[in-house]
């Protein structure tokens, strides 16, 4: 079987979703760290921008399939954060709101790559 480019967009969400959440535990941790500015990784879509597709066609009388091409994914220092007196700009609050949008990235991304993987099944066992 050809290989599947639903798995491999769904494989690099969840490393840059793997990225971000290490970054946010890194940021809580430093919490309390002087001088610490806090960081975060770029969007995925901004990756998605980024990220240059090729064509691909299987069959003369397929519609052509978009490769992904793999690129890093960026973390960088928050420039508008408030810095405390300590020169620390990490805001628990928003700490734990990120950490919870990972978590749902991680949520949906799961569900996706299992409703198609069911959908994968479910064409194999008819033909």
């Amino acid at each position: 079987m050809d290989k599947i480019f639903l798995f491999d967009l769904a494989s690099r969400q969840a490393g840059w979703a793997s990225v971000r959440q290490a970054t946010i535990a890194a940021n809580v941790a430093n919490a309390n760290t002087p001088g610490y500015l806090a960081r975060d990784v770029e969007p995925f879509s901004t990756v998605l921008d980024r990220t240059h597709l090729a064509t691909v066609r299987t069959s003369p009388g397929h519609i052509d399939m978009a490769a992904l091409e793999g690129s890093d994914f960026r973390v960088s220092e928050l420039r508008d954060a408030q810095v405390t007196e300590s020169g620390n700009s990490v805001s628990l609050d928003q700490e734990m709101f990120k950490a919870d949008e990972v978590a749902r990235t991680f949520n949906l991304n799961t569900s996706i790559v299992r409703a198609f993987h069911r959908m994968v099944l479910a064409s194999v066992r008819t033909a």
